[in-house]
């Protein structure tokens, strides 16, 4: 029987009198990377933050870890979770090793996560210099560390590559990919770089116009021999 990290049953949320998502059904098997789809305001951040309890949904229940999220199990449920929603926050005037020395007080963890954390996003040879030094790319990796400090179930990122070069897509591409197998952890992203998803994702998730029109094994999508691309812009046509 299929595990599952993530569970929502028939969650929305509204603007004003317009739902930004409705009715959206997830299921996120454990061990995978689930790519979450959809064109700029389909409802993907609006999704994301009400799995981490940053904002409530409406309507509808979100399981995560196998409890509902909610004000009395949201702290339990985020101990167990990383995340990088839009822009990473840092102390930029400090280095990386003194940003991950803070999360690992708040966390109660030691020097030996902070040094796995930087080696695994390839930072540890930069650990000492100022983050405002940093490129894009190299902060993107920095907030991924940061997601990953604990060994976290699930991690959740929101568009880990807007706005990195080639290069800079690639070096968190790959280090998505490993992930799973490093940490053991359930990996959501959310994306429109279509072609970056197909290399990166098991299992997929389409939202379109806040309803979630598709999800299941990327390998279902592609049974036609059609790109993900193809196919996400089929059934999104007229957004």
């Amino acid at each position: 029987m299929k595990e599952y990290v993530v569970q929502t049953y028939a969650i929305s949320k509204k603007c004003g009198k317009k739902y930004r998502i409705k009715d959206v059904n997830l299921n996120v098997p454990r061990g995978v990377v689930y790519g979450f789809l959809g064109p700029n305001g389909a409802g993907k951040t609006t999704t994301m933050k009400i799995l981490l309890g940053l904002i409530k949904a409406d309507n509808g229940v979100a399981e995560i870890l196998g409890k509902k999220m909610n004000p009395a199990n949201r702290f339990r449920i985020n101990q167990n979770t990383g995340s990088l929603i839009e822009s990473p926050g840092f102390y930029p005037h400090l280095t990386a090793q003194e940003n991950l020395e803070i999360i690992a007080r708040y966390k109660k963890l030691g020097e030996k996560d902070i040094k796995e954390v930087l080696k695994i996003v390839q930072l540890f040879d930069r650990k000492d210099d100022k983050v405002k030094n940093y490129s894009l790319g190299m902060k993107q990796r920095l907030g991924i560390a940061i997601a990953l400090m604990g060994k976290p179930e699930l991690l959740i990122l929101d568009e880990p590559t807007n706005g990195l070069d080639p290069a800079g897509i690639q070096e968190i591409r790959n280090l998505i990919k490993s992930i799973p197998e490093k940490y053991g952890s359930t990996v959501i992203i959310s994306s429109h770089l279509l072609s970056e998803v197909e290399q990166m994702a098991d299992y997929v998730g389409i939202i379109n116009k806040g309803e979630l029109i598709f999800e299941g094994p990327l390998s279902e999508l592609e049974a036609g021999n059609e790109s993900l691309e193809a196919v996400f812009l089929d059934m999104t046509k007229g957004a």
